[in-house]
């Protein structure tokens, strides 16, 4: 899995702790997964008011519709 994080989030600050709420939301989805796939997320201006909590339930049903998870 890849982070990143372009400079429309904002200064390194706010780049970093994007990929840190990605890096969170993402966490518990990781182990559902099926083998050998990249991930890359793209951090976009509006994470910088989300949570992870809130991204978690979005990711899954992208990841879903995606069909990754075994």
């Amino acid at each position: 899995m890849g982070l990143a994080a372009g400079k429309t989030v904002g200064g390194a600050v706010q780049r970093n702790r994007a990929k840190r709420i990605l890096r969170a939301a993402m966490a518990p989805l990781l182990a559902k997964l099926k083998p050998n796939h990249d991930i890359l997320l793209m951090a976009r201006p509006a994470i910088r008011e989300a949570k992870s909590t809130e991204l978690q339930p979005i990711l899954q049903s992208l990841l879903q519709k995606a069909g990754l998870f075994s």
